[in-house]
C-alpha cells in the first residue's frame, strides 16, 4: 500500500496548473503499472482478466472508487479486458488525484 491510497481527491474546477512531468514521473514510482501518456498529460494502464464476469466486476469496483473520488476515469471495456485513462481536464493535465485513484484501482488487484 502506498500513501496515496489514503489520501482522497480534492476537487479541481479549474484555476490551478496540471503537475509537471517531473512531479508526474515521481508519483508514477507509487502506482507500479501505471504509464505516462499524451504528453504527460494521462495516466492510462492496461488491465486483463480471465473473463467478462471478473471484467465486469473490476470495473464495479472502479466506478465505485471513482464515485467515492468523485474523479471518474475514461474506460474502454471488452470481454476479458479493462484500459483505464486518468486525467484532470479542468485543468488539461494530471493532478495528484489521477494517481490517488489509480493507487487505489492498484490496490484491488496487485497483492504484494
Amino acid at each position: 500500500m502506498t500513501e496515496l491510497t489514503v489520501k482522497h481527491c480534492v476537487p479541481c474546477e479549474g484555476g490551478v496548473k496540471p503537475l509537471t512531468e517531473a512531479k508526474a514521473n515521481e508519483l508514477l514510482r507509487q502506482t507500479p503499472g501505471w504509464e505516462l501518456k499524451k504528453n504527460a498529460k494521462e495516466i492510462q494502464r492496461n488491465y486483463q482478466f480471465k473473463n467478462f464476469y471478473h471484467t465486469m466486476a473490476f470495473v464495479n469496483a472502479v466506478a465505485y472508487i471513482a464515485n467515492q473520488e468523485i474523479h471518474h476515469p475514461d474506460l474502454e471495456i471488452g470481454y476479458n479486458y479493462c484500459h483505464i485513462h486518468y486525467s484532470t481536464h479542468a485543468i488539461d493535465g494530471l493532478s495528484e488525484n489521477d494517481f490517488i485513484c489509480a493507487a487505489k484501482i492498484n490496490a484491488l488487484i496487485d497483492k504484494k
